[in-house]
Parts: structure tokens; C-alpha cells; sequence
């Protein structure tokens, strides 16, 4: 740095970095490298104003002089895809020494920030606040006047050029007055409502977000453990928080059904962050020593009603074997701003899928009644309600979450969304009968579960795979051509269905839907008439929800977001629909609606006479039936 003339002023440090040249803040950011930050960063968050749903985030990081980048997280591990929120940051202020130091925001990588650390300063003190949403159109409510879901992702700045497991940070968490918190952080202080966390590596902290709230309850689900596994509640009111013992008894049974199943655990303790809410949004996201998961209120004291919810826990457990301890080698990147690749989230999501079935059936969380009407409804989606194959396959879909970003679509059953998930367990479904069709049912699905993700037990680091692993892995229980037979389904224009037969099972329809498929119906407030119109309607105000491509709604001209106002000369109602359905089944009574989308309105008229289909499973007679023994607990 050049001194300045005597007797000229002084330049501030906010002027000496305003003049870094533009060059510098183009320049690329340094690579990722396997080397130790020197110092340990800090992090203190303010979560206590809710009426504001705002995080208030400082930060403390040791830094040398010199040239720096600070990285916002992009890719966030469980989202699949670039979805840091880095428009939710605001009032971004860096100090050292007391004076103000500019930063520049990268232009062509908006995640990161540019600055120039000036002489003699040894630590950054860095603050910011983070808004997060106040209305559902916003995003996903993770602030409530009772709960909230902090995820560090979205609260913490990191240096470029170090991997992100050999940063060291250590966090505090103010809580709003009273509140308690469950998270996979260690806890090395409390001072009243202030936890502060033992220091742990960048990458860990990013893996162990909190649910914290004003109705709090944890539940040990392996008592006497050395490993513990704890059951950590938050509900928008206390008596949401009351379970029966015989429910509880199946969330202990899932723990236990697991270990049989995997062999090995690859955590020190898990934590199940449980959200019971209709105020805050509800989520699924794995971690490997922990999991974030939100459902309506009443999962406990309606228990009956709320049996589509109860595979949740199940699905996001078994990606601590899969998807965190075992992670595709194309998903494990060095940090959280290097691109992900997905190409394998059909083993990842997709088997993660299938065991998250049969984990709540073993469990008892689903009766087994209720395991196959759940897996009728996913085989009668690809049978007929996702013609998108005719273009895209299961492999192209491991692109979506980068393509779409969940963003909602108007016709998803011709775009295609994520099939990877439902798809890619039907895959597996297939797999497992293969397996117990080679072995005269000696060996299933289950053996390669054991040896794929039951290896060196207490073993947290993660472990990657490739295809070629996971052929070698499933060749070790039955000599097969693996590599084409998952492919064949993967690279298919077609959706997999051949594993319902080869279970010994056979999708067919009754005129009445199951009660799981009535649980759907009213957790989503529709009426689904998905196998015979071809389209979803709100009980509620009568909107047309999803259309299925080129189904009789559509070929009628019905479209997402359309009104329906009648039904044959009368004011709508879906119990009128349905006997409209019923009644057209001797082609002589064709249904007509009148449909509204936006200032059209126009008659349009349904000459569909199969009518009223709900999907059901049939036993194939003279076939194994090995659903029902994937499905008995071990």
C-alpha cells in the first residue's frame, strides 16, 4: 500500500477499499483448498423479534490483511440446488477497528463479497439481518410468535479458499424469553435465554439447524441408549404436544426397526426437530445428526386422520445412512458455493423413498393396509397420470430441483418434477423383488441396505459412492447384470412399474377411495379426481388444482387455477360432480361444467363414462407375496 504525500488527508479505510479496483472484485474467487483457517470465527444470532420475523446475525472473524472474499452458502445440501436466500439478507455492515470497511458484491457471483482487510486489523466484525418470510407467498414461515426453524445457512458468512469442514466456528443463540431449543449442537453454556454452542466446523454447523419454541417437549425414543435418539417437539399450543403411549411406542419401534435394518449408526446422537404447526411452514430436510420436520398441528391428537404424515420421520431418519453418511461422490463438494451434481438423487431420494414406506410400516407407524394403499396411490401416478414420460425419463429428472427449484408448475404431469423421489422407489421396489426372485427369497433389499450403509459402525465421515457402487454392492447379494437392469429403468421413456407385479401385487380401482386416500383429501382440502377426470378440486372454493396433460378435464379445456361454478344446470359442489361421474357411466349422461379462469366463463362438457376410480392393490393369485414380508417388521 503506498503511503499517502505529506500533508495530504488521510484516506479512511472506507475510501482505501472504495478504491479497489474493479479488476479485483472480477477476479475469480480462489478454489476451495484442504487447509485450516487460522482462528476460530463467531457467530451470535438474535433470534427475538418476532414481530418482525427478523434474524439479527453478528459475526466475528479473524482475517490478515489483504484482499478477502466472504460467501452467503448457495448450495445448500437436502435442497439439491443453488437456493441460499441470499435476497433475505440486508443491513450487510463490516467493521474493523471501529471503521466502516466497503465490500463490493461480486457481480457475476452474488453470493460473494469482496474486500480489502486494511492494515491493522486482526478481526471483521460482521452484521447483518435476515428478514425471513411474513406471508406464505413470501416463502416458507420459519418465524412464528411461538416457534421458529433457524438454519445457519441463512445467518453466517464463511472465508473463501477453505474448505468448509476446516473452518471453526462457534455459535450463540438468544432465544425469545422462556423459549427452549432442540438441535444436534452441543450445548456448552446456558445464560438464561442465551445458549452458547460448543465450537464445531463450518460444514457441521450448516448440519445441525434448531427448532426452537415457546411449547417444547422432548421425548427420548431409545431409552437407555449410549446413543441417544431424542424426539424434539415444538407445537403452536401445549396440547399438541400430548402422544398416547401406543404412539410414541411406534416412533421407538421406528428407532429400533432401523438399527435391524442399517446395522450401524454414523451419529454420537440424533435429534428429531418436530414442528406440529399450521402457522409455521411445514418442511423436510435431512442432516446427519438431526432432521427438520414439520406437519399440521394435529399429528398426535388425530392421529387417524393423519396417517399420510407419518412417513416423514422414517424418510428423513434413513438419510442418515443415505444421503448423509453415504453421499454420492458428485453431491460432496469441498464447500457450500461449489456446484452439486444430482445425478444419482434416484438412489439418493429415490431408495430413501422406498425404506421411508417400509420403516413405517415395520414401525407400526402405518398399518399395513395403510403401506399399500400409500404405495397404490404411487403406482397409479405413473400409470397413468405422468404421460411426461413419453419425453423425459427418471434420470433427467435428477435435474429438476436446478431446473424448477420447486417452484409450483401448471402442468406437472407432462413437465415432470422430481420423479426421482416416487419413481426411483418404485425402481427399488423392483430391485428388492429381483433380489428375492434370484435368491428363492433368501435375500431381499435388506441385505444390501446392511452392506451398503451398515459399514463401519460410529463412523460419521462422510462415505461416497458412485453407480458403479452401488452395482458392485447389490452383485454381492445376487449375481445379476445390476448395471443394466437399474439402468434400463432410470434411461426408460417409460415409468418403472414392473416391482408391483414382481411383489405379487396388481394396481386395480374400486369406486370408493381407501381411507388413506380420504386422509389426502382432507389434509390438502381436495377432492381428487386424478384416475378418472384427470384433474384436483378444492373442497373448499371449487378451484381447479393440478390438470393431468391430455386427461378428459384437459381435452375439455379445463386448466389450472380455472373455477368450477356448475355442474349440470346446478351450483357447484363435489358431491354433485361425483354423482355426475356415477350417472354418465351408460354414456348417456355427459357431464357438464361451467368453468371460470380468470373474466372467460364457458360451458364445457366431459363425455367420460368410467366412472368414479380410486386406486387399490389386488393380490395376484398363484404369485409370492412379497410386499407383504417387505413390509412385516423384522
Amino acid at each position: 500500500m503506498h503511503r499517502p504525500l505529506s500533508g495530504a488527508p488521510r484516506l479512511s479505510a472506507l475510501a482505501v477499499a472504495l478504491l479497489l479496483p474493479l479488476s479485483a472484485v472480477h477476479a475469480q474467487t480462489a478454489p476451495p483448498q484442504d487447509v485450516a483457517y487460522p482462528g476460530t470465527l463467531a457467530l451470535t444470532v438474535d433470534a427475538t423479534d418476532l414481530a418482525h420475523r427478523v434474524f439479527h446475525a453478528t459475526q466475528s472473524i479473524p482475517v490478515v490483511v489483504g484482499p478477502l472474499t466472504l460467501l452467503y452458502p448457495q448450495w445448500i445440501p437436502g435442497n439439491h440446488s443453488p437456493s441460499g436466500p441470499i435476497n433475505r439478507v440486508a443491513g450487510l455492515k463490516i467493521t474493523g477497528n471501529g471503521q466502516r470497511i466497503a465490500w463490493r458484491r461480486d457481480p457475476l457471483d452474488v453470493y460473494a463479497f469482496k474486500l480489502v482487510v486494511p492494515e491493522g486489523v486482526s478481526t471483521l466484525e460482521v452484521s447483518f439481518d435476515v428478514l425471513t418470510p411474513t406471508a406464505g407467498e413470501q416463502g416458507r414461515i420459519t418465524m412464528t410468535q411461538d416457534m421458529l426453524n433457524l438454519q445457519w445457512n441463512q445467518v453466517a458468512l464463511y472465508p473463501a479458499g477453505h474448505y468448509a469442514r476446516r473452518v471453526q466456528i462457534e455459535p450463540t443463540l438468544k432465544l425469545p424469553s422462556g423459549w427452549q431449543a432442540g438441535t444436534a449442537l452441543e450445548v456448552a453454556a446456558r445464560e438464561g435465554d442465551t445458549l452458547h454452542y460448543k465450537p464445531v466446523p463450518f460444514d457441521t454447523l450448516l448440519d445441525s439447524p434448531v427448532y426452537a419454541g415457546r411449547y417444547f417437549k422432548q421425548i427420548d425414543l431409545d431409552p437407555g441408549a449410549k446413543v441417544p435418539v431424542r424426539l424434539n417437539i415444538v407445537a403452536d399450543d401445549p396440547k399438541y404436544l400430548e402422544a398416547k403411549p401406543e404412539q410414541l411406542e411406534a416412533h421407538r419401534k421406528l428407532v429400533d426397526q432401523a438399527y435391524k435394518l442399517y446395522g450401524a449408526r454414523h451419529y454420537d446422537h440424533y435429534d428429531f426437530l418436530f414442528s406440529l404447526s399450521d402457522q409455521m411452514g411445514g418442511n423436510g430436510l435431512e442432516h446427519h445428526r438431526s432432521s427438520e420436520n414439520g406437519v399440521g398441528p394435529e399429528y398426535f391428537t388425530d392421529w387417524k386422520a393423519n396417517a399420510p404424515d407419518r412417513d416423514l420421520l422414517p424418510h428423513e431418519f434413513t438419510h442418515s445412512w443415505n444421503g448423509k453418511y453415504r453421499r454420492p461422490a458428485d453431491l460432496t463438494t469441498p464447500n457450500f458455493n461449489v456446484a452439486m451434481s444430482d445425478t444419482l438423487l434416484w438412489v439418493y431420494e429415490g431408495q430413501t423413498q422406498y425404506w421411508g414406506f417400509v420403516l413405517a410400516a415395520r414401525s407400526g407407524l402405518w398399518s399395513a393396509e395403510q403401506a399399500r394403499d400409500a404405495m397404490a396411490l404411487v403406482a397409479a401416478t405413473y400409470s397413468n397420470d405422468r404421460p411426461g414420460f413419453a419425453w423425459r425419463n427418471v434420470q433427467d429428472t435428477t435435474l429438476d430441483p436446478i431446473i424448477n427449484s420447486r417452484r409450483p408448475q401448471p402442468y406437472r404431469s407432462w413437465q415432470l418434477s422430481e420423479d426421482y423421489y416416487s419413481a426411483g422407489q418404485l425402481i427399488w421396489l423392483a430391485v428388492d423383488g429381483k433380489l428375492r426372485e434370484l435368491t428363492g427369497e433368501k435375500h431381499s433389499l435388506d441385505d444390501f441396505a446392511k452392506a451398503f450403509f451398515g459399514v463401519n459402525d460410529g463412523d460419521w465421515l462422510v462415505n461416497t459412492y458412485d453407480f458403479d457402487t452401488v452395482v458392485r454392492t447389490l452383485d454381492g447379494v445376487a449375481k445379476y447384470d445390476w448395471a443394466t437392469f437399474l439402468r434400463e429403468r432410470v434411461d426408460a421413456n417409460a415409468a418403472p412399474l414392473d416391482g408391483l407385479a414382481a411383489s405379487g401385487w396388481k394396481l386395480t380401482y374400486t369406486d370408493k377411495p381407501s381411507d388413506y386416500h380420504k386422509s389426502i383429501e382432507g389434509d390438502r382440502k381436495m377432492v381428487d379426481y386424478g384416475a378418472s377426470l384427470g384433474m384436483v378440486v378444492s373442497n373448499k372454493d371449487a378451484s381447479v388444482g393440478t390438470v393431468r396433460w391430455d386427461g378428459p378435464a384437459f381435452n375439455a379445456g379445463i386448466v389450472p387455477g380455472s373455477t368450477l361454478l356448475a355442474v349440470n344446470g346446478y351450483a357447484f359442489e363435489n358431491e354433485r360432480l361425483k354423482d355426475a361421474i356415477t350417472a354418465n357411466k351408460d354414456g348417456q349422461h355427459p357431464i357438464e361444467l361451467v368453468v371460470k379462469h380468470g373474466e372467460v366463463v364457458k360451458t364445457v362438457r366431459l363425455d367420460y363414462r368410467d366412472g368414479l376410480k380410486y386406486p387399490r392393490l389386488e393380490r395376484i393369485a398363484g404369485t409370492p407375496d412379497r410386499l407383504s414380508r417387505i413390509f412385516a417388521p423384522k
